[in-house]
């Protein structure tokens, strides 16, 4: 284990995000005392937002089955290996923290928030799936899904920016693709139609909101800045920047604004032209 460090005015040069977050948990270890042992060991025994990022998901996964020590091994690889990963972690956690107003410090998603935890278990998993280590990968999805109740398939494709609230029952089919900066909320369903095999899964541009309980199934296009609202059941393309609403979903209107995944607007009354 790495020694612990308190926050480094050099980190801050490096990463500025990791420093922040040293601070704040600096800050808890402060104004909770009896939380210190749990926050020096998931943050502050760490030199690098990978390595706690890693120690985090490894607490999480481990099993008799896999031990700890295995676990933080795969994870230590794939982030040395893929710089990217963790990038594509710093634009997750940013994205709670900038758009659920529940997140109010950046250090929340790494310590206590299983959609972001549960994203960035997926990552590990998708570069095993990329690596040929495909039943590794499948081992990964399936203790994520029995720790986080997220069930997303290894081979999934998932951009940057992704912030799942709540992150309950969402399932992510196997050739399903997301673009950067969407935002889903609980039981978010992309997937098939049928037991047929091949391409089947759902298309998700850039910036979609996805509400609570939407369901979109098919090999389908969802354009980007659109917005799917809560229990729709979406079967068929939807244009850029619109609204759809309804089972099955309709056209009902214009998204409302230009980025409805950050601003996380949900209110269908624009979309109608309502006050």
């Amino acid at each position: 284990m790495k020694a612990s460090r308190s926050s480094d005015p050099k980190l801050s040069t490096i990463d500025p995000l990791w420093a922040r977050i040293r601070r704040e948990a600096d800050e808890i270890v402060r104004h909770e005392p009896l939380m210190a042992s749990m926050v020096h060991a998931v943050i502050l025994h760490h030199t690098t937002f990978e390595d706690a990022l890693s120690y985090r998901l490894t607490q999480k996964l481990a099993s008799p089955d896999l031990r700890e020590l295995v676990l933080r091994d795969i994870m230590d690889e794939a982030h040395g290996a893929d710089p990217s990963l963790g990038e594509a972690a710093r634009a997750d956690l940013m994205a709670h923290f900038e758009r659920d107003p529940a997140c109010h410090t950046t250090i929340q998603p790494l310590l206590y928030l299983k959609g972001f935890q549960a994203v960035q278990c997926y990552r590990i998993a998708h570069w095993m799936w990329e690596q040929g280590r495909k039943d590794m990968a499948y081992f990964i999805q399936m203790r994520t899904s029995e720790m986080f109740g997220v069930d997303i398939h290894p081979a999934a494709r998932i951009g940057r920016g992704l912030m799942i609230d709540h992150a309950h029952s969402i399932v992510i089919g196997e050739t399903a693709v997301v673009g950067d900066d969407v935002s889903m909320l609980h039981s978010v369903t992309l997937g098939g139609t049928g037991k047929e095999d091949g391409d089947r899964h759902p298309k998700v541009g850039n910036g979609v909101l996805i509400g609570a309980g939407a369901e979109v199934l098919g090999n389908i296009s969802i354009g980007n800045c659109s917005r799917i609202a809560a229990g729709s059941v979406v079967l068929r393309d939807v244009p850029a920047c619109k609204t759809v609403a309804g089972v099955p979903a309709r056209i009902v209107g214009e998204a409302g604004c230009s980025q409805p995944a950050l601003t996380m607007n949900q209110i269908l009354g624009e979309a109608f032209g309502l006050d």
